[in-house]
């Protein structure tokens, strides 16, 4: 009788056991949630506040490295060296690159003067088409390892889904009623693939990863009024005074906006208000 029980305690386990999932930035957290469900428990490796370029692991987060099933990798800066790592210490885990599938483009670091590109932009989920190719990553990757619940990740991808395009028609509205300028200015060139997705133009601030030198910012300030900038965009992560002096000559507010932020699609729509001068 005792090995009956126990035996139906271990295979009730392992029915109703969880995926054990990582993921490297907020936004992925957000999109995992809305895909597995109570069937996935999730561990996020860059904490609020922290830089995904310059991120360490602590030790509690190697311990829940140790334990997972599965690393859904979005290819942020700290990945590159961390991920082999991760892979020593569970060669079990399976690594997902949730990438796959997007264009990738260059980061321009400095619009005026001359553009300069330092490598693959990492901000690939700033736009609705990008987080569609997403979230269909993770969803086949949550039924290669639990295909008896197949249909539960794919009825929660069509929801998903239709949320994310619904935040799509929402900005294309909103950036309808632009009637100048789709221009608008950033310190850190963060929104690329927005600017792209939407035709509109990402001014940065940043030169080479650092604050405008007075020539670079007089440079800067004159091309913003040329081009009718209604705000500039800076992040919690870095420092904002180079914008704020921007923003005094040029009257406009200094809005700040992190693009890991956890409500991604909050954050795209109150961006396009922003331009379109509806905030």
């Amino acid at each position: 009788m005792f090995k009956i029980t126990l035996l139906l305690l271990l295979l009730t386990s392992y029915i109703f056991s969880n995926i054990n999932a990582i993921v490297s930035i907020l936004p992925q957290q957000t999109f995992l949630k809305a895909l597995g469900g109570d069937k996935v428990n999730i561990s996020l490796m860059v904490q609020p506040g922290n830089s995904p370029h310059t991120y360490e692991p602590k030790p509690s987060q190697m311990m829940a490295v140790a334990k997972a099933d599965i690393y859904f990798a979005i290819d942020v800066e700290f990945e590159h060296v961390w991920l082999p790592k991760f892979q020593s210490l569970n060669s079990q885990m399976n690594i997902i690159d949730i990438a796959d599938g997007v264009e990738k483009m260059h980061m321009v670091q400095a619009h005026h003067e001359h553009d300069e590109h330092k490598g693959e932009d990492p901000h690939i989920w700033t736009t609705p088409n990008n987080v569609e190719i997403i979230a269909k990553n993770i969803c086949k990757a949550l039924i290669d390892v639990d295909k008896a619940n197949a249909d539960y990740y794919k009825k929660n991808l069509d929801t998903f889904i239709n949320s994310v395009q619904q935040t799509d028609t929402q900005i294309k509205e909103i950036l309808s009623t632009l009637k100048q300028s789709r221009t608008f200015m950033v310190f850190h060139p963060s929104w690329g693939y927005f600017a792209k997705e939407y035709n509109l133009t990402q001014i940065a601030a940043e030169v080479e990863g650092k604050s405008p030198k007075p020539r670079e910012l007089v440079n800067l300030i004159k091309e913003a009024k040329e081009e009718k900038v209604k705000a500039i965009f800076t992040q919690p992560e870095f420092s904002d005074s180079a914008a704020k002096i921007i923003a005094n000559e040029l009257h406009i507010p200094v809005v700040k906006v992190s693009p890991m932020a956890p409500n991604w699609s909050e954050n795209l729509v109150n961006i396009a208000k922003t331009i379109a001068g509806q905030n």
